[in-house]
């Protein structure tokens, strides 16, 4: 997986896809192998029918993988705006200690 420069190439799927460097890209993969693996098997249990069955795996595995891929992105967003926050909050903090601005300090009626 190293080409000559010494650099990690990855793994890549298809050509297209490095799921090493792809958040999220891996889980969603092995999911969407379970799912389609569970869907095509249920099914052929079902109708004992093979060509269907196979077509079912399929469905269920573009399903599984394109529905844990959105979850664990939207979850990564909402993470890094919740993050964004916190540092903000934090430097907010940084700045305004120990000025009148400072949102901790008690305000009286005088001043």
């Amino acid at each position: 997986m190293t080409d000559e420069g010494g650099k990690n190439q990855g793994m890549k799927v298809m050509g297209i896809l490095d799921i090493q460097n792809t958040p999220c890209a891996r889980e969603s993969i092995l999911h969407g192998a379970g799912g389609s693996l569970v869907a095509g098997l249920v099914h052929f249990l079902a109708t004992s029918r093979v060509k269907r069955s196979f077509d079912v795996g399929v469905a269920g595995f573009m399903l599984t993988t394109l529905g844990s891929w959105f979850y664990c992105r939207f979850n990564n967003a909402k993470l890094r705006v919740q993050q964004r926050m916190i540092q903000d909050g934090i430097k907010n903090k940084v700045i305004y200690e120990g000025t009148n601005l400072d949102p901790t300090q008690k305000k009286t009626g005088d001043q």
